[in-house]
This record gives structure tokens, sequence and C-alpha cells, in this order.
């Protein structure tokens, strides 16, 4: 299916289907957290273990705020600063936060920590609000091969197997930089 509604396509999700769509800088995959068998229908898709673990995006702080509490101060308002104070050209920046018994191990992977991004898209954040919490967001790419850069290229290599929801990507030039909360190493530039 191909949709253009957010709400729609958070339905999809709800109901433990994969869904295809625009972030900041290329398409993503994307499920409800919560759902194993859509979890490992994406890794079966992406050719990708399970150990790497994947990357959850939000629409807001609150969706994941549990995930800083065990952060000093300090930390906590770093890694908000760069969630909130963007601009729509700005490389979106993922932190790798202490993992908390709320989050689901197959998406740690072999990680104590998860990967997490408050998204500053406009239709990112409307999927995971009609969700109702953060969603899985890896890129949408069998491993290999280049991440999608539209839908059409997303369709190529999933065809009918995963749902669209149409739009637009932000304007980020690069996949988001991933930065380890506790050691301050960037992971990924």
């Amino acid at each position: 299916m191909i949709t253009s509604s957010a709400a729609q396509a958070a339905q999809l999700l709800k109901r433990g289907q994969v869904l295809a769509y625009p972030t900041e800088a290329v398409w993503g995959l994307g499920c409800d957290p919560f759902s194993q068998d859509a979890f490992s229908q994406i890794l079966r898709l992406k050719q990708r273990p399970i150990e790497k673990g994947v990357i959850l995006l939000a629409s807001s702080i609150a969706q994941i705020e549990h995930l800083l509490t065990p952060l000093e101060a300090k930390m906590q308002q770093r890694i908000i600063d760069s969630w909130s104070h963007k601009k729509v050209d700005d490389q979106a920046v993922t932190w790798l936060l202490p993992s908390h018994a709320t989050i689901p191990n197959w998406i740690t992977g072999q990680h104590p920590t998860v990967a997490v991004r408050v998204t500053q898209h406009p239709l990112c954040q409307r999927l995971c609000e009609e969700l109702g919490h953060f969603i899985v967001s890896t890129s949408a790419n069998p491993a290999g091969l280049a991440p999608a850069q539209n839908i059409k290229q997303a369709q190529t290599y999933f065809s009918e197997q995963v749902n669209y929801l149409t739009g637009d990507l932000g304007l980020s030039p690069l996949p988001s930089k991933i930065i380890d909360a506790l050691s301050g190493q960037v992971i990924r530039e």
C-alpha cells in the first residue's frame, strides 16, 4: 500500500506491518518497535543481523524522556539542545543512551545502549505522534546497497513487501551523526 497519510501509515504500524518513509536525509524502514514479528521482517528485508541494533525515532523529548533520566543534567541538556536547536538543513543527531527495561532487547541487539533520535522532520513527527510513541528507523536498503533516496528506489529494493508513506526527504545532506552519550565518542560522523 502507498499512502500520503501519517494516520493511515500509523494504523499499518499498529497492525504489525513494515513501512518505508522519508526521513531527514534518506528513506527509512520502520515498524512498531514492540512488534517482534515486524522487526524480524525488517531484519530479513535488510539482511541485517539482530546484534547490530537499530535507531528509534521519536517526535518529541517527551516520548523518550525516561531514557535521559540516568544521565547527568548537563549531558541531558546537551542532548536536548542537539535535537531542539536545529536548522532544517543541519545533520540530525542520534544518541546512544543507556537502555531501559521498556526497550525490547531485539531493538538494542548486543548493546547496553539504545540509539535514539528526536526528529525535526514534520512527516516523521506526525507518524510518531499518530502511533503514540517512537518507531524503528533504519535505512531503507538491503545490506551493502546505498540507502534509498526516493520512493522509486525503495520500491526497487522491497517492492510489495512493505508499505510506503509518500513525502519529501528532509534537507540534511548526510544520515544522522551518532554519538555515545556516556563516552562522548562519535560513532558515525
